[in-house]
């Protein structure tokens, strides 16, 4: 394992706060808002429409959870009717590397992944 790969040696504190914050920017909607934001400020409509199946309560908790660990920003545009855009912070620009890394991998080996997942669904009905 090259240097700057290595896993860190830690304490269960460490990795009690490494779950913490992994649990509010790893999952699958946190991921997907960043990657938009990262090409600029975008309105919550526009999100919602790019990531087409999440439902309104789930960006809406993304959003906040993302805002509360300093990641994104929001901002109210006095306009008629009134819209709410975000933008990603210094601290959620910190991530763009690891995020786009972990977004070619996927692109790279979801269909690989796909496949073997069908294949052991497939091989657990026959088990049963």
């Amino acid at each position: 394992m090259s240097e700057d790969t290595e896993l860190p040696i830690c304490s269960l504190e460490i990795l009690d706060n490494i779950r913490v914050v992994l649990d509010q920017i790893a999952n699958k909607w946190s991921i997907m808002v960043l990657t938009l934001l990262y090409n600029g400020p975008v309105r919550f409509n526009t999100i919602k429409r790019h990531l087409g199946n999440i439902t309104h309560k789930s960006l809406t908790d993304t959003l906040r959870r993302l805002e509360r660990s300093g990641l994104i920003t929001r901002q109210v545009i006095c306009s008629s009717p009134v819209a709410v855009q975000y933008q990603i912070t210094e601290l959620g620009k910190t991530l763009e590397t690891p995020v786009v890394a972990m977004l070619q991998w996927t692109e790279k080996y979801a269909g690989q992944v796909i496949e073997i997942q069908q294949r052991n669904d497939n091989s657990a009905c026959l088990d049963s």
